[in-house]
């Protein structure tokens, strides 16, 4: 099916243009604004609204009554289709630490999704929160399936998952993990730092190894004190990429602004973390093996009180985002398009707009509202995001 999108405005090297797209054979082609459209093709008329790239979550635990850790291969194309309606187009599931029974259980339902027909979003791959963590700064982990580094499981998790382990999550204290980064690395998969107590000269040590990103800034770690920097000074004052649950919970808004004047436009990566609840009311939840609570939309581990993810989606964080910072909408998208693809290495074919690109887009409404979005040239429709 041949799809073009005229009379829109085309975010294209972060400003907007008039141009017409074709999307075909699942990719797009930029045209001048005055292309005739084939005889027999779709049109769709984007006039007062804006076309960008579609928003790629590269944390969230699940979303409409899914559990990533628990989750069956329909299961995961639920929080596909919802996600789609949410204009996020491409997204990692997150495994939260678990028995290596469970977390093989789950690497072999993402695989049976792959070969499912999917109508929502592109589960694009696997991140693993652990179970190589810090158990003083765990978070929601089980501080009893929390392992020192294990190069041959990992190995044995990435042969299972056949490649698709694109991201982990490691504490640079544990036993072993600086020296076990560039071996992460060769296995295809892109490591961040998190739940974490590492201080200033090893978090630096894990970076220089090849750590790119740091998990949920400012959430699960030591922060930062003039006299002892810590691993929030390491990941402030390094070029790696900073994830940030913009909900309004987990960073103040001048927490937002900080790190967005500290780590650039460049360097930020907005994230759901997301977990069952997303989509869904207060009440009882499951996070991997923990009972959560929600109320009034905050996730909370039942037992202690702690924040235990979010029930956020990405057409919210953008609108957050614009207005905790009052920058404009051309500068923020890329902490939802642009710099995820560059992390997770994906930057050749999604995340921007451009002669070839996948035909991952999504259309926004004067008051930056998902009106439609696309995956791989096709339009989801409203039956398709529903679940």
């Amino acid at each position: 099916m041949t799809w073009y999108l005229v009379n829109g405005d085309v975010y294209m090297e972060h400003r907007f243009l008039k141009k017409t797209l074709k999307l075909e054979e699942g990719r797009i082609f930029v045209l001048p604004p005055d292309t005739r459209p084939e005889e027999g093709a779709h049109i769709y008329n984007a006039a007062g609204k804006k076309i960008v790239p579609g928003f790629i979550d590269v944390h969230t635990h699940g979303a409409v009554g899914v559990d990533v850790n628990a989750a069956t291969a329909e299961d995961y194309e639920k929080i596909c289709r919802f996600a789609a309606g949410n204009g996020t187009t491409s997204w990692l599931c997150s495994v939260l630490t678990d028995t290596k029974e469970q977390t093989c259980r789950c690497i072999d339902e993402f695989k049976k999704h792959q070969q499912m027909e999917q109508k929502g979003a592109n589960l694009l791959g696997i991140h693993l929160e652990g179970p190589f963590l810090s158990s003083e700064y765990k978070g929601a982990m089980p501080e009893y399936l929390l392992q020192k580094a294990n190069l041959p499981l990992l190995k044995e998790y990435q042969q299972r998952a056949e490649g698709a382990i694109r991201y982990i999550t490691v504490s640079p204290e544990v036993e072993g993990i600086p020296d076990m980064i560039p071996e992460i690395r060769k296995l295809g998969i892109t490591v961040a730092i998190g739940h974490s107590g590492a201080d200033y000269e090893t978090s630096w040590d894990a970076i220089r190894k090849g750590a790119q990103s740091c998990t949920h800034t400012f959430n699960a770690m030591k922060l930062l004190h003039q006299h002892f920097p810590a691993i929030m000074g390491a990941a402030l004052e390094s070029d790696i990429y900073c994830e940030a649950i913009c909900d309004g919970r987990h960073l103040h808004p001048g927490t937002v602004r900080l790190l967005l004047k500290v780590k650039g436009l460049d360097r930020v990566v907005a994230i759901t973390d997301s977990i069952m609840a997303a989509g869904l009311p207060d009440g009882k939840y499951k996070l991997g093996v923990n009972d959560v609570v929600v109320e009034d939309g905050d996730a909370k581990l039942a037992e202690n009180g702690v924040r235990a993810g979010s029930t956020l989606t990405q057409n919210v964080a953008l609108k957050n985002l614009l207005k905790f910072t009052g920058k404009s909408l051309e500068e923020i998208l890329p902490l939802l398009t642009e710099n995820p693809a560059n992390l997770i290495k994906i930057a050749d074919h999604k995340g921007f707009i451009a002669d070839g690109m996948d035909a991952d887009l999504v259309v926004l409404d004067p008051d930056f509202e998902v009106f439609d979005t696309f995956v791989g040239g096709r339009k989801v429709t409203s039956e398709d995001s529903n679940i």
